[in-house]
């Protein structure tokens, strides 16, 4: 396990130069795994961290990418319009927005946009549910170029996020990709047409070449980023295709998770296959993925947090108050916003959940990933009410 954690580390390392450490540009942060490097106050008042502004952007499970002092985000508004939304960070005035026609799709679920945007070099990047790319200018929200992704949507539409490599931003699109080019949107590569997964791609790197792991409807795939070449596969097949955590890549092993009680597993690489290691039930992430710290795993198990050994997938603790919640890290601390949107903070140990401070912030369903960027954190529930706090 000592060579897993010297990659981790490298792979953190490859990544810190996407921007400044205090933003966060995308869904997954800068290093692409869920950790923020900046520390935070965890000393707050009785009734919870002060509330510097909340907005109201409408139907959605969009997280926040934050960057140069804005926010962004998106929601469903009338059920036929999707709406990119750019605040103030401090203020939450609202700077510009971007509507375009999209249904709400509510299929089993309350509907609207599941992906987050990425911001890059003055560009905004982001997928539709149906299909829609769209790439504008961060300051005033001016379309740069617009694309339609290749093959038909999954189930429950595109979800994953972009990601900027080099010259291209890459989709969750078909079989096990699609990347364009991020300055005018044409198309670099492109794989089958098959119905896609909804993770978002994560970049790694293996032998000195940039490849992506990418969870399709029904298999994980290590893809070449330059050409979209697949490398190697491993069969993973979940309930109505839902494969929807992104992998977690150390050295030559995967680990993928997912909900309806498929569970989880660890795979390593051996020439185009992957070869599995252990495989149970214990890690059902059938949404927000989780988050490696040293050699252990922490996230949510269907409806609770639990934290798992990453080389054996042995369980460690579980916290069962947190629902179907969400969880981020930094400072060295769990940040977790449950399903009815209670805010809980507990130190990263892979002994027991012990939290120093909870605040109850949001109603309704949360289903979204917490974000803290510049001493602030940013959390919204499912009908659209952001709400942005000083920790400071």
């Amino acid at each position: 396990m000592k060579r897993m954690s010297t990659v981790v580390v490298l792979a953190m390392t490859i990544g810190a130069g996407v921007a400044k450490a205090a933003d966060w540009p995308c869904w997954n942060g800068p290093n692409q795994n869920n950790i923020s490097t900046e520390s935070f106050s965890t000393t707050w008042p009785a009734e919870g961290p002060k509330v510097l502004w909340k907005a109201e952007v409408g139907i959605g499970f969009s997280s926040f990418a934050v960057v140069g002092g804005k926010v962004y985000t998106l929601g469903n508004i009338d059920k036929k319009k999707d709406v990119l939304y750019c605040f103030d960070a401090e203020t939450g005035k609202e700077l510009w927005t971007y509507a375009y026609d999209e249904p709400l799709t509510a299929k089993y679920y309350e509907g609207g946009p599941s992906a987050t945007p990425t911001v890059h070099e003055g560009k905004v990047y982001w997928i539709s549910k149906s299909g829609k790319i769209f790439c504008l200018t961060d300051d005033k929200g001016q379309v740069v170029w617009q694309a339609k992704a290749p093959c038909d949507p999954p189930t429950w539409g595109f979800a994953g996020s972009a990601l900027i490599h080099g010259p291209m931003v890459i989709f969750n699109v078909g079989g096990a990709g699609l990347a364009l080019n991020k300055t005018d949107g044409k198309p670099v590569w492109e794989s089958d047409k098959s119905p896609s997964g909804y993770a978002t791609p994560i970049l790694f790197i293996k032998d000195g070449k940039s490849m992506l792991a990418i969870f399709g409807s029904k298999a994980c795939y290590g893809v070449e980023a330059s050409t979209g070449n697949k490398v190697w596969s491993f069969g993973w097949e979940t309930s109505y295709d839902v494969n929807a955590s992104d992998p977690i890549v150390v050295g030559d092993h995967v680990f993928v998770t997912s909900g309806y009680d498929r569970g989880c597993g660890l795979f390593r690489i051996e020439g185009d296959k992957g070869i599995n290691v252990w495989e149970n039930k214990a890690m059902r992430s059938q949404i927000s993925g989780p988050v490696m710290i040293g050699d252990f795993v922490y996230g949510i198990d269907e409806n609770q947090l639990r934290c798992l050994e990453f080389k054996t997938g042995k369980e460690t603790w579980t916290e069962t108050s947190i629902g179907k919640g969400s969880l981020t890290v930094a400072d060295g601390k769990l940040i977790v916003l449950s399903e009815k949107g209670k805010l809980l903070v507990a130190p990263v140990d892979p002994q027991a959940f012990k939290p120093v401070v909870e605040a109850q912030i949001l109603s309704g369903k949360c289903w979204t990933r917490p974000v803290l960027a510049n001493g602030r954190i940013y959390l919204r529930n499912t009908p659209g009410t952001v709400v942005c706090l000083d920790v400071k």
